[in-house]
Order: structure tokens, then sequence, then C-alpha cells
């Protein structure tokens, strides 16, 4: 497929590929171009399309015992930080 650039720069996405990648109007894409010179375009997606992505089957566990959690993780990157200095 191809398609032709306008004077202002756009260019038009071919219907086909519109729906595969199920792209409408006001819809943001990205733009990668690769060190072949080859081009990728992939549509932009929003943050709340990543909901759900990943599950969390253990039991559940409080507020307090995420900053714990979190606070670990942090103490624990920090020192292995330090000792690569």
């Amino acid at each position: 497929m191809e398609s032709a650039l306008t004077i202002k720069g756009q260019i038009t996405i071919p219907k086909a590929m519109r729906e595969k990648l199920h792209l409408a109007p006001g819809d943001k894409v990205k733009f990668f171009l690769h060190p072949d010179g080859s081009l990728a375009i992939l549509p932009k997606l929003p943050a709340s399309s990543l909901r759900g992505m990943l599950r969390y089957s253990g039991p559940p566990v409080s507020l307090a015992e995420m900053e714990a959690g979190i606070a670990h993780g942090a103490t624990a990157r920090y020192r292995r930080y330090q000792r690569q200095k």
C-alpha cells in the first residue's frame, strides 16, 4: 500500500490499515524510524488500555503492606546502586 505526502506534510493512512490498527478519527499514532530506514507506525495507546494486563493472584494485601514492599524494594535498589559506586 502507498500514500502520497501532501504539501502540508500529511499522509492518509489507507482504510485497510486504519481498520487493522483499530484507528478512529482523532486517534494518535507513533512513528518509529528503524536504522535500516524503514518506518513503523503504531497506535498510541492510552495508559487505561493497560488496565488488567497484569494480574495478581495472591492474597489481598493492605495499603500498609504495599507501602512496606515499595520501601523494601527502594532500599534494596539503593544499596545495589551504592555497591556499584
